[in-house]
């Protein structure tokens, strides 16, 4: 039998216990009451930082996609080796440290960076007033351009250019011979102040950032010159060749440009380019020459230099760019077509061009002409069209003084029983591609579209 007073104490154990229980069960729902309140004070604040944050990602994004219009994401060349007649055809790569090089060029001694503002030299001097487009040119007029999104951009922040009325022409620079052709040059005048107002103010709008030290990579594109004091910078496919031609017999190396064939322009080194001088020759030439110019629409070029490269033989550029294009861009692609590089198609030549992770570098036939010869750090004095380069070529003749029996050659010497590459071939080729693509070839060559004031090419691009 259990005594009386243990049982007394095992019940005072259980109401202890049992008071225990309901004291720790009151503790804890004063604890969750706590948790609540400060999770009921802290929602407003992460809520509050959610939307801001999420604010800020979509600001930040639309500025990406807006800079994103005037970027265009390009990857780095690859440096190739060649023959020595391969590195005529002038292959623009880029070594590991991305400097575009030419396979097999001669090897000079570095020349340190030109830091030199030069002067901008107007060609010639007439007070600007505003012109009708030129007929064949898809040139805009510049007096009654259709603003656009992006020009309304370009409008509202430009700063206005100053007219600097100095005269660059020599003083052996021609002169008028009738009133008719003097009325014909005041036109081109204005036609050339226009553009180069034009191109100032796109440099101050998108290229103000850009540095303004001068290099010889910058001027390894330009043709020397010296008797008459000109400066070309050489664009394939927008008349290079004769205007090659043009040089070699200004410098005496020919009397006549029909009797200068292909090989002897391209392969003959006849000419001097403007790196191959020093630091001092550089500079001096800039500022005194006359620096020119001659730009063509941008995806008529291109058109045109496929047509050249791709679908003519080629011991260069078929093994050089069609093999790697063919064998990343082509399923199924035969061991012919892996082996040869030939039958490039134009899809296959867009979709190379277009690959940020390109397998091959760039080329001079297809680089923008706003990167391949620096406008917006050397301020050319003359931009001539490709579209009215007969006219244009031949003023500039005449303003320099050059003799009057030369003339700008119109033949053609390379495939010239080929079509010659115009707006309605360039339509033709560009119908194989999707909407997106020709929107993301016109965004490639965007700058070249606002720098040299072509209409789009296109009635669906943005």
């Amino acid at each position: 039998m259990i005594s009386l007073p243990l049982l007394m104490q095992q019940s005072e154990l259980r109401q202890d216990s049992r008071m225990l229980w309901v004291e720790c069960r009151i503790v804890d729902a004063l604890r969750g009451r706590r948790r609540m309140r400060a999770t009921a004070v802290k929602l407003p604040c992460s809520f509050w930082f959610l939307l801001l944050f999420g604010a800020g990602g979509l600001v930040l994004f639309i500025h990406l996609q807006d800079l994103s219009e005037m970027v265009q994401q390009q990857a780095p060349g690859v440096k190739l080796r060649g023959t020595a007649r391969q590195s005529r055809e002038a292959l623009c790569t880029q070594d590991s440290e991305g400097v575009r090089v030419s396979p097999g060029q001669d090897q000079r001694p570095a020349v340190e960076g030109l830091t030199s503002p030069i002067p901008p030299m107007q060609f010639p001097a007439f007070q600007w007033t505003r012109h009708s487009a030129t007929p064949g040119s898809r040139e805009q007029d510049m007096g009654s351009l259709r603003v656009t999104k992006r020009h309304r951009k370009l409008l509202k922040t430009s700063p206005v250019v100053s007219n600097n009325s100095h005269n660059s022409s020599s003083s052996s620079s021609g002169s008028p011979d009738s009133p008719e052709e003097s009325w014909q040059w005041h036109r081109l005048s204005h036609i050339q102040e226009a553009r180069r107002r034009l191109m100032k103010e796109v440099c101050a709008k998108y290229k103000s950032s850009i540095s303004r030290t001068i290099t010889p990579h910058h001027v390894s594109r330009i043709y020397v010159e010296d008797k008459y004091k000109l400066l070309y910078c050489e664009v394939p496919k927008a008349g290079c060749s004769n205007w090659k031609r043009i040089l070699m017999v200004l410098s005496g190396l020919a009397s006549s440009t029909h009797e200068i064939k292909h090989d002897a322009v391209h392969y003959g080194n006849h000419l001097k380019r403007l790196d191959s001088f020093d630091r001092q020759g550089i500079t001096q030439r800039l500022e005194t020459y006359t620096k020119v110019l001659f730009v063509r629409e941008p995806l008529e070029r291109l058109v045109s230099a496929f047509r050249d490269k791709f679908e003519n033989p080629n011991t260069y550029y078929h093994p050089v760019f069609g093999k790697p294009i063919i064998s990343k861009y082509r399923v199924n692609a035969s061991k012919v077509a892996l082996r040869t590089g030939s039958g490039v198609t134009f899809q296959e030549f867009m979709q190379y061009l277009l690959d940020v992770h390109r397998p091959v570098g760039m080329d001079i036939h297809w680089e923008p002409t706003s990167q391949l010869c620096s406008p917006c750090l050397l301020d050319y004095n003359f931009i001539g069209k490709f579209e009215t380069m007969e006219e244009e070529a031949n003023f500039l003749l005449r303003r320099t003084g050059a003799p009057h029996n030369l003339t700008f050659p119109s033949f053609k010497d390379r495939n010239p029983k080929a079509e010659r590459t115009s707006t309605h071939l360039t339509h033709r080729y560009f119908a194989q591609l999707s909407t997106s693509e020709r929107q993301r070839a016109y965004d490639f060559y965007y700058m070249d579209y606002l720098m040299f004031n072509y209409s789009k090419p296109f009635k669906d691009l943005y």
